[in-house]
């Protein structure tokens, strides 16, 4: 028998996509009502018995679901938040993400091994173009980054502090999972999501939904294109920064320093390796994702810090979380 990380590594790929059908076919939704046998689950989801019991023997042995005496299988406790629908954190459409958008372009990684990433895609099209090419691709996307951002937004929200901010900008807010956790906490406080035009609907159906007309709004904008950033005391960048290079970074936090108010903050909202970049795991992955996805990666803590000060922002400060997306921030000093 195979040691157990490589044992993990080799089968991991089949862990993925059972995932992904578990969910889709609403398998996970139907044993997070109660304990059921496979063929009970079958029948009541209308889905092939065989199939189904082979696919939840691997999600059993990856311990994703978990069987009783009785041959009855069942959502972990630790794991029922995420694998179910009506939870704030569940990962689906993460799961769809990674199956439809990253893993089908993973096989460029043998050309940049041997030709560089730079000469791989001088002829593809720009990353976001894929991503919002469809209405589809759009909301897939924008659903993914919602359901790894929200539960975290409450908690990041918390440790940022927003008390005496008037305006937040969220650039390339998305759907609104940061702004919609800050106005949320923060009655008096206004916010306005800066991102492509094709996010306007999407953020308009989370602002009907949580009851923020007239105090989330929505700027469309390229942030490449366009000279400047909407003017706030406050400006976020949640899992943006990790999209680009360092240089686009530095466009970008100049920009946002031109755009400060004095006395404001910029916020960087990121996956964070350990100083040794020795993980963690999920921050690992990732990164290979950046990749091959975008043109970025993530970085450590003091990266972040380093791109603020040449900035010009001060003070610059590391907050952790309990989850995967941490905080930098940095201050801009009056004159």
């Amino acid at each position: 028998m195979l040691p157990r990380p490589l044992t993990n590594a080799l089968y991991g790929l089949y862990a993925t996509h059972v995932l992904h059908m578990a969910d889709r076919h609403g398998v996970f939704a139907h044993l997070a009502a109660g304990p059921a046998t496979a063929a009970e689950t079958a029948a009541a989801l209308g889905l092939d018995p065989d199939t189904l019991e082979r696919l939840l023997l691997v999600l059993e042995a990856f311990e994703l679901v978990e069987r009783d005496d009785r041959n009855r299988y069942g959502l972990p406790t630790e794991l029922a938040p995420y694998l179910d629908r009506g939870g704030d954190r569940h990962i689906g459409a993460m799961s769809a993400h990674m199956v439809n958008g990253a893993a089908a372009q993973l096989g460029r990684l043998d050309a940049y091994l041997t030709r560089g990433k730079a000469g791989v895609d001088a002829d593809l099209p720009a990353p976001f173009d894929v991503i919002y090419a469809t209405p589809e691709s759009t909301r897939e996307f924008l659903d993914a980054m919602w359901q790894i951002g929200f539960d975290v937004s409450a908690e990041l929200v918390r440790l940022a502090d927003l008390g005496g901010v008037r305006h937040l900008v969220d650039v390339g807010g998305a759907s609104g999972a940061f702004c919609v956790s800050a106005l949320r906490a923060h009655p008096g406080l206004a916010a306005t999501v800066y991102d492509l035009p094709q996010v306007g609907p999407y953020l308009a159906e989370r602002t009907e939904e949580y009851g923020l007309a007239g105090r989330l709004e929505f700027a469309p904008g390229d942030f490449f294109r366009a000279a400047e950033l909407p003017e706030a005391d406050c400006l976020a960048f949640g899992y943006i920064l990790s999209d680009w290079t360092d240089d686009t970074c530095r466009e970008l936090l100049a920009k946002a320093h031109r755009a400060c108010a004095d006395g404001g903050r910029v916020l960087v909202m990121e996956r964070l390796f350990d100083e040794g970049r020795r993980g963690p795991l999920a921050t690992s992955v990732m990164n290979l994702s950046m990749h091959v996805e975008t043109e970025g990666r993530h970085r450590t803590a003091g990266e972040y810090a380093d791109l603020l000060s040449e900035a010009g922002f001060g003070d610059c400060r590391v907050l952790r979380s309990s989850q995967d997306k941490h905080l930098v921030v940095g201050y801009k000093t009056r004159p």
